[in-house]
């Protein structure tokens, strides 16, 4: 390797770093997987899908990763899950990473989910991040917690338009009543 070679590996690692430890300090769930197996076809395809989700998937040597891990502000203790090759998936939703990464893994086994780190830096298992994409998602929650909401107001108008209804039924009849008399 010549001087300019190895400076352009140099310059792609420092901004191969540099851009890990943005989406460390970004992401709130970096899902950590070993994707030996898949092709490229199929790495393209979980690129594609993260993209239109807005998660980021991305292979990493495992000692960039693991800089990135001491550079970023997250205190991240434990690095015994970078081990062998990764790839990792950058999500700002904590749900929708995990769901991402545990739905395609379902249908291509060559993926396996190694574990997360979350916002707060902690390690997550892979036990965990497969839990994590068992729940609803943001929107899913939202759309429960208004309904919730919006259910007992709309029991209450039922309930007295139904009694306002009565009330005119009643009358109604009370005057057909006096008029056919």
């Amino acid at each position: 390797m010549n001087d300019q070679d190895f400076l352009k590996a140099s310059r792609k690692k420092e901004t191969d770093l540099a851009s890990l430890v943005q989406d460390l300090n970004t992401a709130k769930l970096a899902v950590l997987t070993d994707y030996r197996g898949l092709d490229v076809p199929s790495i393209n395809a979980l690129r594609k899908a993260g993209r239109e989700k807005g998660i980021r998937f991305t292979v990493a040597k495992n000692t960039i990763l693991k800089n990135a891990a001491g550079q970023s502000n997250k205190e991240i203790t434990d690095l015994s899950l970078f081990v062998g090759p990764m790839a990792v998936a950058f999500g700002d939703d904590e749900v929708e990473a995990a769901k991402l990464v545990v739905d395609f893994a379902k249908d291509h086994p060559e993926l396996e989910v190694i574990g997360a780190i979350d916002e707060a830096g902690d390690v997550l298992t892979k036990e965990a991040v497969i839990a994590l994409a068992k729940l609803p998602s943001r929107e899913q929650l939202l759309a429960q917690v208004v309904g919730t909401i919006a259910a007992p107001m709309s029991g209450l108008v039922r309930v007295l338009n139904g009694n306002i209804s009565g009330l005119v039924y009643a009358l109604a009849a009370i005057k057909d009543k006096k008029a056919s008399v």
